[in-house]
């Protein structure tokens, strides 16, 4: 591969990165994510949890659905009425918002009162999230892998 053709990718990594960044750096659409991730959906839910003025929501919803994270799902008809549904990309995030969680409560609450608790359905135990390497199953932290290019 060219030297140009390397940079090239480089810069659509880069540029990927800052958009999905750019969209969830925003701490409104963090935390409607978290709140579609915990089951509320409808506006009016989202608000009373959230504190969060109208307006601001209503733009935060409109931006999640242009960037395929939420969709807008009628739930009554006259007048209509409309919830917000995680896509497939949005639930794709639910690994890196556990992630998020988890380090949130190791550096800046109590690890011994978590803010968030899960219970694994299958085996109905309390767990918490782990990343893993997908070829040997063991953990892994940052120390452990490598970028290869």
């Amino acid at each position: 591969m060219s030297s140009e053709n390397r940079q090239d990718e480089a810069r659509a990594k880069a540029v990927a990165a800052q958009e999905a960044l750019a969209l969830l750096a925003d701490r409104w659409s963090f935390l409607i994510i978290r709140e579609a991730f915990s089951g509320t959906h409808r506006f009016g839910q989202l608000q009373r949890n959230l504190g969060i003025a109208r307006n601001i929501l209503a733009n935060r919803l409109s931006q999640l659905v242009e960037h395929g994270l939420l969709k807008r799902v009628r739930y009554r008809t006259e007048p209509d009425w409309y919830e917000y549904k995680l896509t497939e990309r949005g639930l794709g995030l639910y690994p890196a918002i556990l992630a998020f969680f988890r380090w949130a409560d190791t550096h800046y609450g109590d690890p011994s009162r978590p803010a968030v608790r899960l219970r694994h359905r299958t085996c109905g135990k309390p767990t918490q999230p782990l990343l893993v390497c997908s070829a040997c199953r063991e953990p892994l932290g940052a120390t452990d892998v490598e970028i290869i290019e």
